[in-house]
């Protein structure tokens, strides 16, 4: 229930983060692709999985039950330990007790370990299910008689199992040996250690990656070292476990030995489990990311509302918390009147460069992609979708990839993406309402969305560095005088650079938009630019509103009294664009 809870209500968006960069296709050339690797089967079940975190609590819901498995065999394991094997009770040894209540609580380690685990947004859940069908295989193994059927079968179960699992399967192997402690079980575990060796000259990949698992993580380079300490604390429970236990002969009573204390001992080691290990997960929760996370999640899904209730209740002041904040002000034609009642850290916050990386440039290409800059936006999410380290594909990228190439006009293209949109679970619906669409002028021009950005898109083509220029904005609005979104940005864009000169020779553009008024902001730079640029005795400007101008005088009043301080300042006037332009493009009132 803590981890359906945890993840479910503190950690939704790294299950939505996990979703996004990969693509689960109901297709036999997707899953050879898959499971012909070493762990294949578990990657490939992870992978199942993985596509469901679209909904956040249904995701946790499979972490829950993953991570309850993996306690109750481990719990299994245990007891069967505690059960002399049949080579023993031959020997005239029966079958001995154990609290098994004792070792209750310690059953959770592992699980605990797993979820310290998944607090990582590039752990992949192939590692807890490469862990589940070991301890799965073993519990089967458990009820196959000693005999020549048993040893042969173990054998064979090396190449198996390492298929299957990859290198956690050696947990298999480590815990035969240490039931039986046979001499088959130790040839059983040197050929498991031995198949990295026989496969790396075969296979591939990276010889380390044979040694700590192919898809466990998403970096190639990282080793999942809490999914091993998870492995390894199973091996060490059995070997505690075993160290504890208690042999009688027939002659004698059985007899239990409660390591912790009888009947008690359960309660004070799951308590002590829970407290240790609820600590580190509170402790490793990155929680900053998780809110990065929560603000790309809905400028994906296109929550404008929804953005603007989050900061509000949480002001951003990250790159891609900022993007998706101005995003959404403009969204909702807000852009101009509030923009600087929220941190502002430049134009990184309002059309960033595009980094070379699988997340960051996803919010700044939606912002392209409504802005009508289709092409900037293609290129980005392409980029970003290459840069995923694990190499995957991305659901997300291939449904933004298939609409900007239908607003372009590249059909065959944009079915490519569709078609394979086709093969997965929740994007399917989606590409075959698309799909009509290819060719089909008539209904593109009509469409709200497409239609719109054909309007809005360059109508020639031009150089593109690597940074929006004002420029680009000015000739994307000149294209479509009706683009309002276009014509804020660049407002926006002289603003936050404080080139108030450009600004007061392009604001008048607005008229054509029918503003009833201008924007707030706009006006407060305005004035500014009048009061740095004219004396007293000449005239405002007519736009002026007489409450944007009754405070415009209050602040003067203030910079030059004795007693301004940037506190006061900020208390005055942190809700305009005079106390952007004082603190963060110009320190010399301030300093007065």
């Amino acid at each position: 229930m803590a981890v359906f809870l945890f993840f479910g209500l503190a950690y939704p968006h790294h299950l939505h983060y996990q979703e996004q960069f990969q693509l689960f296709l109901f297709d036999s050339s997707y899953v050879w692709e898959v499971v012909k690797l070493p762990g294949g089967v578990a990657d490939l079940l992870g992978r199942f999985c993985t596509q469901f975190f679209l909904f956040a609590w249904l995701g946790a819901l499979m972490i829950a039950i993953l991570l309850s498995a993996v306690q109750l065999l481990t719990l299994r394991l245990c007891n069967s330990l505690t059960v002399a094997p049949s080579t023993e009770q031959k020997n005239n040894v029966q079958r001995s007790t154990f609290n098994v209540q004792c070792i209750y609580g310690l059953s959770f380690a592992p699980s605990f370990l797993l979820w310290l685990f998944l607090l990582d947004e590039n752990a992949l859940l192939g590692g807890v299910w490469a862990v589940l069908l070991t301890l799965l295989v073993f519990w089967a193994f458990d009820k196959i008689p000693d005999g020549w059927l048993r040893r042969v079968l173990l054998i064979i179960a090396v190449p198996v199992l390492y298929w299957i699992a990859g290198p956690v399967c050696v947990l298999f192997f480590l815990l035969q040996a240490l039931r039986y402690r046979s001499v088959w079980s130790l040839a059983a575990l040197a050929l498991m250690v031995a198949m990295p060796f026989v496969l790396s000259n075969h296979i591939p990949v990276l010889s380390s990656k044979l040694w700590f698992g192919v898809h466990y993580h998403r970096y190639p380079a990282e080793t999942p070292t809490l999914l091993w300490a998870a492995v390894l604390s199973i091996v060490l429970l059995a070997l505690f476990v075993r160290a504890f236990k208690v042999k009688t002969s027939d002659n004698k009573s059985s007899s239990r030995v409660s390591l912790l204390g009888r009947g008690y001992g359960g309660i004070f080691s799951f308590a002590l489990v829970a407290v240790i290990m609820g600590f580190l997960v509170m402790k490793n929760s990155n929680f900053k990311a998780e809110k990065v996370m929560q603000y790309d999640f809905m400028a994906c899904h296109q929550q404008w509302n929804r953005i603007l209730e989050t900061i509000n209740a949480d002001k951003p002041n990250n790159q891609i918390g900022v993007t998706v904040q101005n995003l959404a002000l403009a969204m909702n034609g807000m852009l101009g009147d509030h923009m600087f009642e929220y941190h502002q850290n430049g134009t990184a916050g309002l059309l960033p460069d595009v980094q070379s990386d699988a997340t960051s440039p996803l919010p700044t290409a939606e912002a392209f992609y409504q802005l009508g800059m289709v092409n900037f936006a293609q290129r980005a999410v392409f980029e970003a979708q290459e840069a995923i380290l694990d190499f995957q594909k991305s659901a997300r990228c291939y449904k933004r990839l298939a609409q900007t190439n239908l607003v372009n006009g590249k059909y065959e293209v944009a079915r490519k993406y569709l078609m394979a949109l086709q093969k997965t679970l929740f994007y399917s619906d989606w590409a075959e309402e698309t799909l009509p669409l290819l060719g089909n002028e008539e209904a593109i021009a009509k469409h709200p969305e497409y239609g719109r950005l054909r309007q809005s898109a360059y109508h020639e083509d031009f150089f593109f560095a690597d940074q929006v220029t004002p420029m680009m904005l000015q000739t994307l609005f000149s294209n479509n005088e009706g683009n309002r979104l276009a014509y804020e940005y660049l407002m926006a864009d002289y603003l936050l650079t404080g080139d108030l000169e450009s600004f007061a020779n392009t604001v008048g553009w607005g008229e054509k938009l029918g503003y009833q008024a201008i924007p707030r902001h706009f006006q407060e730079a305005l004035i500014l630019w009048w009061s740095m640029n004219h004396g007293k005795t000449e005239q405002q400007p007519p736009q002026l509103s007489p409450a944007v101008v009754q405070r415009f005088s209050q602040l003067r009043s203030f910079l030059q009294s004795p007693s301004m301080t940037p506190e006061g300042l900020a208390q005055s006037f942190g809700d305009t664009y005079w106390y952007y332009f004082f603190t963060q493009l110009s320190q010399a009132p301030v300093d007065r």
